[in-house]
């Protein structure tokens, strides 16, 4: 008889959950043995709860261990023997990207078809990485865009700063007013920041400093010389 594969699914919806684990009564082979809502919670298990394949939310604020990129860094690094599948509603292809490098073998867009979790739990407990076909199609965008190219995003210190006061929730005057610096100094450094982490949209901007923490938009900004040098998280790594 073949060994079944113990999963732990971690998400702060409780329909997400439901929704997962009903999914899963599809593959006879996957038992879920453990949930989880935040951070906190899911460490607990997974410190606990003997598993096969984690399967988690990306944005699942509340817990002492965070969400997002640090999150999956953070689980990596602990639980280096349990495989990761992500679920998320991410469709920026450099978000993607970056997840894969973090070590999640597994990638399940929240808008594909649920079947796709099963799928993504039997290849990544034998080792295999799966994307659901929204993940693929948004990493095929990002290879067709550069080449194929693995260009790091460097942000300088200026533009860092004025990204997390702008997803703090503070208005482009403001953010001149606090920094002692004109609106359109402010916006330009913004949009900057912007296009060369490839977002469109303040919506993406939000959505990307909330995947990584906030405070890990780049692994390291440059001083105004053109000098590199570690961001905060970097030295706090």
């Amino acid at each position: 008889m073949q060994q079944q594969i113990r999963v732990v699914v971690a998400d702060d919806h409780p329909v997400i959950l439901f929704g997962a684990e009903s999914a899963l009564l599809k593959f006879p082979g996957i038992q879920v043995v453990a949930r989880a809502r935040q951070s906190t919670e899911l460490v607990k298990v997974l410190q606990t709860t003997p598993c096969d394949v984690l399967v988690t939310d990306l944005a699942m604020p509340g817990g002492q261990y965070g969400d997002g990129l640090p999150l999956v860094g953070y689980l990596r690094r602990n639980f280096p023997g349990i495989p990761i599948v992500v679920l998320t509603m991410l469709e920026n292809p450099a978000l993607l990207k970056r997840l894969r490098e973090l070590g999640a073998i597994g990638v399940v867009h929240k808008s594909d078809d649920l079947s796709h979790i099963g799928l993504a739990i039997q290849h990544v407990s034998r080792k295999l990485e799966y994307l659901s076909p929204q993940v693929k199609v948004a990493l095929d965008s990002l290879r067709l865009n550069n080449g194929g190219k693995n260009d790091e995003v460097i942000l300088s210190k200026r533009e860092l700063e004025v990204v997390r006061l702008f997803v703090s929730g503070l208005t482009i005057k403001e953010i001149s007013e606090k920094l002692n610096r004109s609106i359109k100094t402010i916006s330009t450094q913004k949009n900057t920041a912007m296009r060369k982490l490839g977002l469109d949209r303040d919506s993406e901007l939000f959505q990307y400093a909330q995947s990584n923490g906030l405070l890990n938009l780049s692994s390291h900004v440059v001083d105004e010389s053109g000098a590199a040098e570690p961001s905060a998280d970097a030295m706090n790594d």
